[in-house]
């Protein structure tokens, strides 16, 4: 069955969102700037109680928040499918409330679905994942619904791309993003020059 691209001309107009946490959300903004279709990320808090929490709320570990990015993309370029296949491979998705060296459940991860088709695409690529022994540890990734998403301060937004230099992003965000550079090549955005 084929399916419809919608109406107009422009396909470059269909657009979905995405909500993800996988750790820092500074390494999640880093390398899905750089995926091709990805027209905006925005680093965050969701899956908490606490109404437009700040980070020091999130970072005290009592909001219930997780830091996350919402992603805006094309699925006529990368497929929701695809935006999770990144996903699974840029975050260790077996380790409870922690990446590396961050510990909290700020830290865990989840993909909050928007509707049911991307509950469904989360739900099968975390059964292939656990079926293929991608990991050797269980995946503890949660799916839940999307509910709210409060955008970060101001200065956590392109925080990798202005911080080049801080130690976080010299000895986390740079070699996770790298890393992507060369496993992920067909999906990086040439255009984007910054590293």
């Amino acid at each position: 069955m084929s399916s419809s691209k919608g109406e107009g001309q422009d396909m470059n107009q269909k657009i979905e969102k995405t909500t993800l946490a996988g750790g820092c959300f500074w390494c999640l903004e880093a390398i899905y700037k750089k995926v091709k279709g990805v027209k905006e990320v925005i680093p965050g808090y969701s899956g908490g109680q606490t109404k437009s929490p700040t980070y020091e709320q999130v970072c005290s570990d009592t909001t219930g928040h997780a830091e996350a990015i919402q992603i805006t993309f094309q699925p006529d370029v990368i497929s929701y499918a695809e935006i999770l296949k990144i996903f699974w491979q840029i975050h260790n998705p077996t380790t409870l409330n922690r990446q590396g060296h961050d510990i909290g459940s700020q830290y865990r991860s989840v993909i909050f679905y928007h509707n049911e088709e991307q509950k469904k695409i989360a739900e099968k690529s975390k059964k292939d994942l656990q079926d293929a022994n991608t990991w050797s540890d269980p995946i503890v990734t949660e799916i839940v619904p999307y509910s709210e998403f409060y955008p970060a301060e101001e200065y956590h937004k392109n925080y990798f791309r202005n911080h080049p230099e801080s130690g976080y992003c010299q000895l986390v965000v740079r070699p996770k993003v790298e890393k992507f550079k060369k496993t992920f090549q067909d999906y990086f955005n040439e255009d984007d020059i910054f590293l």
